[in-house]
């Protein structure tokens, strides 16, 4: 029913998320992410909203993300409905599938960079994605995609990461995206060096497109001058 990814960069704290879906206020549901801690995209047949603060808290505490996210599963009696994608500052990746989630299920985990989908219209969907933004920010998603490098960043990567995020998103939605049709989509991300960059669209034609004209908006000299006046902590 939807589709995430979540990046974490360990060098600078930036974390980001992305996620689509065939329904509304994926941006308040699904995806957070908190800048030098990790990320999560709490998503399936029915979605837990309370399964951020269980993996943001244990994060606090030290735990990596395998250990958060099973510590949350472990409390909740309607995990098999579940699908959860978390990572930690480190940028270790965990995710959790329940046996009740509907096909076409799948995930993808790389270091610092994973993604995730339920009820999918195709398996090359999470592929895709994921494959997309590697080859977007990367200097070797060869590599990184076939597990045999860590992902290494490009230079500067980050002042064009909500752009490469949507670009994902595009290449997954070319791939199918969500089996009922793709109709919202939202993206976040944090870093220490500016302020939160929200963006969500819901209920769209063409949802990947409607966010980028709203990143357009976003990067325009004046609010891109107001973004940069503001407080970064």
């Amino acid at each position: 029913m939807t589709l995430s990814l979540i990046h974490v960069q360990p060098a600078t704290g930036t974390v980001a998320a992305l996620t689509a879906t065939g329904g509304v206020v994926v941006g308040g549901y699904v995806h957070h992410a908190w800048r030098g801690l990790g990320a999560c995209a709490t998503q399936g047949l029915a979605t837990n909203p309370w399964y951020p603060e269980g993996i943001r808290q244990a994060l606090e505490q030290g735990l990596d993300a395998r250990r958060a996210l099973q510590e949350t599963i472990e409390r909740d009696s309607g995990a098999s409905r579940r699908q959860c994608l978390a990572m930690d500052a480190d940028g270790r990746a965990a995710v959790h599938s329940g046996s009740d989630n509907l096909a076409v299920v799948a995930a993808e985990l790389r270091p610092t960079a994973a993604a995730a989908g339920n009820m999918l219209a195709d398996e090359r969907v999470v592929e895709r994605l994921l494959r997309t933004f590697l080859t977007q920010t990367c200097t070797n998603p060869d590599a990184a995609w076939g597990h045999a490098a860590t992902p290494r960043y490009r230079d500067g990567y980050e002042a064009r990461l909500a752009e490469s995020l949507i670009e994902s998103l595009e290449a997954a939605l070319q791939a199918g995206g969500d089996a009922r049709g793709t109709r919202s989509a939202a993206l976040r991300i944090e870093s220490f060096d500016a302020a939160p960059i929200d963006l969500r669209v819901d209920w769209a034609d063409d949802p990947a497109g409607a966010l980028r004209a709203l990143l357009q908006r976003i990067r325009e000299p004046a609010f891109a001058a107001f973004l940069a006046s503001l407080p970064t902590y």
